[in-house]
């Protein structure tokens, strides 16, 4: 068999439309319009096949020669060069199936869950921290070789300064992983490297004992009514929604997105929807009532409000609530004293303020003081065994600390009386 009959140069000056032999079943197949083509001839089973190698503009004669020798080698162990090479092509294709890099993997799990979050802020958050911190290591990354040394080149340089971050992503990347595995990206009995109990808290220290809890500055309850009284001299609408957040003890966010039909003044009840009660504490998406006392009741009926505007505390915009900045801007023309030295007070600490106050000078047991912040009540036997929100005993708890708000009284000097004098 006489092979190699073509050169370089007879492939580019050929133009004769056909097929033009170089021996081996290898062929240079030009068409009618012009365009060149490899193709290998054989027969199987005493029919003719053939099968294309690619165009000259992209196979050289040497790589097609090459092909070409592939091809008769399958034809010596009795396969069918173009059978073979569906099936080769068919695996590949199955194979690119299950072929997902990590960041795909963290983008289509955020898609998956996005409708059982509550907002879109929290898939942010997930995306926020992914791209920071995990996509740069593994991202282009296939999912199922993601291993216990990527966790720790992502997880050990912020696991001691941003702990709270770190637990987070570490949390989501586990999650992801276990997706994966299940959607069959990883393999079936694959170990999570992510995952805390038993792996890495092996490795890492508890979270608890690295985090660094910066409590938000806070106003000493014992200077609070005397605040109270000056807050209550002025007129504007921040310094009412300020007064309302303090009484109620509740979030920034929560006071910004209040609204009419939240309130029931009959019943003197606010129902804050758990979309605004934060990420952490709520992340069950539990409404939280609030009792109102007879001077929240007061600010309501008395603030002034935009026309059709339905917020409690209307802002310099149309139609929106007041800005989340207002009442700490508010707050910060006062020279106030604070229980974090060298910090001043912020509109947040009035939470801690209201706690302090309530562990200090009542009885009120904890896990209502704990409702009352919307907190989530943490030990399980607690919180199975009330069922409720003990709402009359907050109301008398809420009345308590309205009453103590505006117990402001003449500064001592001025109402001091000798024991001598009363004597005599």
């Amino acid at each position: 068999m006489q092979i190699n009959r073509l050169s370089v140069a007879a492939v580019n000056a050929k133009t004769k439309p056909g097929l033009h032999a170089d021996g081996g079943g290898l062929y240079l197949q030009i068409a009618k319009g012009g365009s060149k083509s490899w193709i290998f001839r054989y027969m199987l089973a005493g029919k003719p096949r053939k099968m294309g190698l690619g165009s000259v503009h992209t196979v050289s004669l040497k790589l097609a020669r090459e092909r070409a020798a592939e091809q008769r080698l399958k034809l010596l162990d009795a396969d069918d060069p173009i059978e073979k090479r569906k099936a080769e092509r068919l695996e590949k294709l199955a194979a690119s199936a299950t072929v997902l890099t990590f960041k795909e993997a963290s983008e289509r799990y955020i898609k998956a869950h996005a409708a059982g979050w509550k907002n879109a802020k929290h898939g942010d958050q997930w995306k926020s921290t992914l791209e920071t911190y995990a996509w740069p290591v593994v991202g282009a990354l296939h999912v199922a070789k993601v291993e216990d040394g990527h966790i720790s080149q992502i997880l050990d340089p912020i696991w001691a300064t941003k702990n709270e971050t770190a637990s987070r992503l570490r949390g989501r990347i586990e999650s992801i992983l276990d997706w994966a595995r299940v959607k069959g990206f990883r393999p079936k009995h694959s170990d999570n490297p992510a995952r805390w109990k038993g792996h890495l808290d092996k490795l890492l220290p508890k979270p608890s004992k690295v985090k660094k809890v910066r409590r938000r500055p806070a106003l000493p309850y014992t200077a609070l009514p005397g605040f109270m009284e000056k807050l209550r001299g002025m007129s504007s609408i921040s310094a009412r929604a300020l007064e309302f957040t303090i009484l109620t003890a509740a979030r920034t966010q929560a006071i910004t997105g209040a609204t009419l039909e939240e309130i029931d003044f009959e019943a003197k009840l606010w129902t804050v929807p758990g979309s605004r009660q934060g990420t952490k504490l709520n992340d069950d998406n539990r409404e939280h009532r609030v009792p109102l006392c007879d001077r929240a009741i007061e600010i309501l009926q008395t603030t002034p409000r935009e026309k059709n505007n339905p917020h409690l505390f209307t802002g310099g915009n149309p139609g929106k609530g007041l800005s989340t900045a207002a009442m700490a801007e508010l707050l910060k023309g006062f020279d106030l004293p604070s229980d974090t030295p060298g910090r001043q007070p912020v509109v947040h600490g009035f939470r801690s303020s209201f706690r302090d106050w309530a562990a200090e000078q009542t009885a009120y047991p904890n896990e209502m003081l704990e409702m009352a912040l919307a907190h989530i009540v943490s030990d399980q036997t607690e919180a199975a065994y009330r069922r409720g929100d003990l709402m009359e005993k907050r109301r008398r708890l809420m009345k308590d600390w309205a009453e103590f708000c505006s117990s402001a009284k003449p500064a001592a000097a001025d109402n001091v009386t000798s024991i001598r004098a009363s004597v005599l």
